[in-house]
């Protein structure tokens, strides 16, 4: 299933997100640093939503108490609670 968050706090507006079966399907960053943006997206396709949770929850960018990865965490736990 295909869903939106909105962001909060980071350089990027919003993450598309689909999850299949728990697991991360794609990951599309609208704004924000691409490259990096990019990266991380590349990094969790595929993996255990649950998973990739644990391992970018809480990550920081410039003490700004989140980060993209932090607000993909967010999406992720979003989705699984709609599945």
């Amino acid at each position: 299933m295909r869903y939106q968050y909105m962001t909060s706090g980071v350089c990027s507006r919003a993450i598309e997100l689909e999850l299949e079966n728990g697991i991360v399907k794609e990951v599309v960053f609208i704004g924000g640093c691409r490259g990096n943006t990019q990266g991380v997206a590349a990094l969790i396709r595929g993996m255990d939503a649950r998973e990739a949770v644990e391992r970018i929850k809480g990550i920081d960018c410039g003490g700004k108490g989140t980060s993209c990865p932090d607000q993909l965490a967010k999406a992720i736990e979003m989705a699984l609670e709609k599945e």
